[in-house]
């Protein structure tokens, strides 16, 4: 079994933005990294049609065509790309233990978590069709607000991002309706004010969304039932934006890291550290503030530049 084992100086977990730059300042620094890609290789970026916030597209590009460029730069400098996923860890010594795909043991000198955090969705049918189209589905009002500037849109959700996202919207957006579930916001009170007071912002409480509407290309309007009387109603309605929360990619850690109450790897602040030595983080796993493509690669770097520093000490 021993001559199985792989070892590895550095390993990233996760290929999207925090994961390949990590890669590429491992790379540029000889940590010879080794990148699982996991179960979406590219990350929750590749399923965004536009991506036109990034640094250095003037022109926008999508989001599947930018990760392939990322890997492109990462493999450059050297940074073996594989398939598969990390299935099982071992933090508990010094060396660090992963398994992969349940079956090869690689024991690594040290890890960089870029597994990130997967979007909730509601599950319609309708919903996933006009999402995999990009026709006007979408769980991140930052991302693509633009695009609905001067239109009118459903948001879905009752907390602090949903109103948060809600707020944003109400500066892009002709029209913000909110569909809250319940007769009351799960969000704190300042922020629930904060849309009550917003002229463009219209609530409908005990609301369920039954079907995104659309022409087969892109969403014209959202179908919603009271849960109270049963009324159903059509709005019309752009964009469909998904705000019920985020579940990062992070349980094969809790046994040895520090986790939030949602499931977050809390690092050190100011840098990437886990509680873990050796053990980094960066990107959507730890962050569930900005949850960004540029926040996430400025993440992996750090990430990578702690690993760096950690070998350096511990090898003289």
């Amino acid at each position: 079994m021993s001559e199985q084992i792989e070892k590895v100086k550095c390993l990233i977990i996760g290929s999207g933005p925090a994961g390949y730059t990590a890669a590429i300042y491992a790379s540029r620094a000889n940590l010879y990294p080794v990148l699982y890609q996991g179960t979406q290789p590219g990350g929750q970026l590749t399923t965004t049609n536009e991506v036109e916030n990034f640094p250095g597209y003037p022109d926008g590009v999508t989001g599947p065509e930018m990760m392939m460029q990322f890997q492109a730069q990462a493999q450059r400098f050297g940074t073996d790309v594989r398939d598969g996923w990390i299935t099982k860890v071992d933090f508990s010594g010094d060396i660090h233990k992963v398994w992969v795909n349940d079956e090869k043991e690689i024991h690594c000198e040290t890890v960089i978590i870029s597994t990130g955090a997967s979007a909730k969705y509601l599950g319609l049918e309708s919903e996933q069709k006009y999402l995999k189209l990009g026709g006007g589905v979408s769980a991140c009002a930052v991302c693509d607000g633009f695009f609905y500037r001067g239109q009118e849109v459903v948001l879905v959700g009752a907390g602090d991002s949903a109103c948060e996202e809600a707020h944003y919207l109400s500066n892009i957006c002709k029209k913000v309706t909110m569909l809250v579930r319940r007769d009351v916001f799960r969000a704190s009170k300042i922020m629930a004010e904060r849309v009550k007071k917003t002229e463009n912002i219209e609530i409908l409480y005990n609301m369920n969304t039954v079907e995104v509407l659309g022409d087969g290309q892109v969403v014209t309007g959202v179908k919603a039932k009271s849960n109270k009387t049963g009324e159903v109603i059509d709005i019309p309605a752009t964009g469909f934006f998904v705000a019920i929360g985020h579940t990062p990619n992070t349980k094969i850690f809790k046994d040895y890291l520090n986790l939030d109450e949602t499931g977050y790897i809390v690092n050190v602040p100011d840098s990437s550290k886990t509680n873990v030595p050796g053990v980094f983080v960066s990107g959507d796993a730890a962050d569930h503030v900005y949850r960004q493509a540029v926040t996430a690669a400025g993440t992996g770097c750090m990430a990578a530049l702690d690993a760096e520093r950690y070998l350096a000490a511990k090898h003289g």
